[in-house]
């Protein structure tokens, strides 16, 4: 094996694609044997449905399956995983198709009977150029992405991506809905760069009034308005060197657009009543919740900066896309917020888990968060119970009961009617229920009901047991 595939034969994992299960086997202990973790399957269906499970870092399929060929499995791997490098095993018959799927992106091809050295090296060359492991791998340092807890497949394709695009300097869009953790996932980003020592800065460009947002990101100097009393760095000088995280980027005012644009083509400020500009190196991360492409079209936002700031986009999945990861999430911060209430809790009970799994969350991640802080401030006991994630979730209690209990319920509470609205009166609630004394004085012993309680002078009588009042 040559020195690429040694150093990329660190336990990382790849899924083969073959019908011929002699062939499966053969590939399966070759790529064991040097050093590779293997998940062999025999259809195109099944290797989309693992890569739903998992995340490999490399595919090797044959061209002819059964089904979908490996060609069209490819077609639907670039859709899904367009960072997940493919070598394609082929007869000579099938070698057009296989240069043809180069073309399209096609990491290589190999024609059968492979020989085992090539192989292994144009897998070693395959990860060397495609996506790093999203998962921690072992030796491997992944304290850039400490923060970020996941086990889904969704994620890994998102963390494989961001891992890659951090080692430039390209500029990047993180896209999704508000709370899925697009600043977590940007700090994750600086971490993983070569800038992870300067500073990370992050802003919110729809929090601060666009009077004030100017002076905010390029600074001002004194006297440049009526409350400048002294030279102000701004967040482009503060993060020189770093990173800036443009958050919410598609509510920035349309004149700031302008400035902003600028500064990104000049890679230089000009503080506000400035005369010369200021050089800063800054690595640009924007993120968005909105369709800018939507906000283009409507002239709400600039197509020029559109294309600065989104060299490289990145998607986050919702929570509702990635319920594998709640209960990994939920203990996570509960762990995390036990500390800041002083308690000692040690999980969640299993119904509760399953009502967080299950939940809508339309407020994502962040959601998440303040609903295990609520149960996390309210717990009495170590272990959270369903009712209190139910309280927190403000999902309304249905109390299921027998027929027997419900039956119970009711006969009680129609007791309990008659009495107030006679007083106490046994002879005139029996009369109104159409029941003898004697079996009404019955169910008042049932139901352990004291009529005396009823009387609204009952001081003398509130303590005689029903079976007196009978006997008198």
């Amino acid at each position: 094996m040559s020195d690429t595939a040694k150093a990329a034969a660190t336990g990382a994992r790849i899924l083969v694609v073959d019908d011929d299960a002699d062939m499966l086997r053969l590939l399966s202990l070759r790529l064991a044997a040097a050093g590779y973790q293997v998940t062999a399957v025999t259809s195109a269906e099944s290797a989309l449905t693992q890569l739903e499970i998992e995340h490999p870092r490399l595919v090797l399929s044959d061209v002819r399956l059964p089904g979908r060929d490996g060609l069209q499995l490819f077609d639907e791997i670039r859709k899904r995983h367009p960072t997940l490098p493919v070598i394609l095993l082929t007869a000579h018959g099938t070698i057009p198709d296989a240069v043809e799927a180069t073309s399209r992106g096609v990491f290589t091809y190999l024609t059968k009977p492979y020989d085992a050295r090539e192989l292994l090296d144009k897998i070693g060359q395959a990860m060397a150029l495609g996506a790093p492991a999203a998962t921690p791998a072992a030796g491997g340092d992944e304290s850039w992405r400490a923060e970020i807890v996941s086990r889904s497949s969704r994620m890994a394709e998102v963390l494989a991506e961001a891992r890659m695009v951090a080692k430039s300097d390209a500029s990047v869009l993180l896209r999704g809905d508000s709370g899925t953790g697009k600043e977590v996932l940007a700090r994750a980003i600086h971490k993983a760069s070569d800038r992870a020592r300067k500073p990370f800065v992050a802003v919110n460009c729809g929090a601060i009034p666009e009077a004030l947002l100017e002076s905010e990101l390029f600074g001002h100097v004194k006297g440049a308005f009526t409350d400048a009393h002294a030279n102000h760095k701004g967040l482009f000088q503060q993060a020189d060197g770093g990173t800036l995280m443009l958050d919410e980027i598609g509510d920035m005012p349309p004149a700031l657009q302008v400035k902003l644009l600028r500064v990104l083509q000049e890679r230089a400020v000009r503080p506000v009543g400035a005369t010369q500009a200021i050089a800063v190196d800054v690595r640009i991360i924007s993120a968005t919740h909105r369709d800018l492409e939507a906000a283009m079209a409507a002239a709400q936002f600039r197509e020029d900066l559109y294309y600065r700031l989104n060299v490289v986009t990145l998607t986050l999945p919702p929570l509702s896309a990635r319920r594998e990861d709640i209960p990994l999430l939920a203990n996570h911060f509960l762990q995390k917020l036990a500390g800041k209430y002083g308690k000692r809790l040690s999980g969640f009970a299993p119904e509760a888990l399953k009502a967080l799994t299950t939940a809508p969350w339309p407020g994502n991640i962040r959601q998440l968060y303040n609903v295990v802080e609520q149960v996390c401030a309210l717990s009495s006991s170590p272990l959270i119970p369903l009712a209190l994630v139910q309280r927190a979730l403000r999902v309304p209690t249905v109390e299921v009961q027998t027929y027997a209990e419900a039956k119970q319920r009711f006969e009680r509470d129609y007791l309990v009617g008659l009495l107030k609205l006679t007083d106490g009166n046994v002879a005139d609630a029996a009369r109104l229920a159409d029941r003898n004394r004697t079996e009404f004085y019955r169910l008042l012993q049932k139901h352990e009901l004291t009529p005396g309680h009823f009387k609204n002078d009952g001081v003398a009588g509130a303590s005689e047991p029903v079976a007196d009042e009978r006997q008198s």
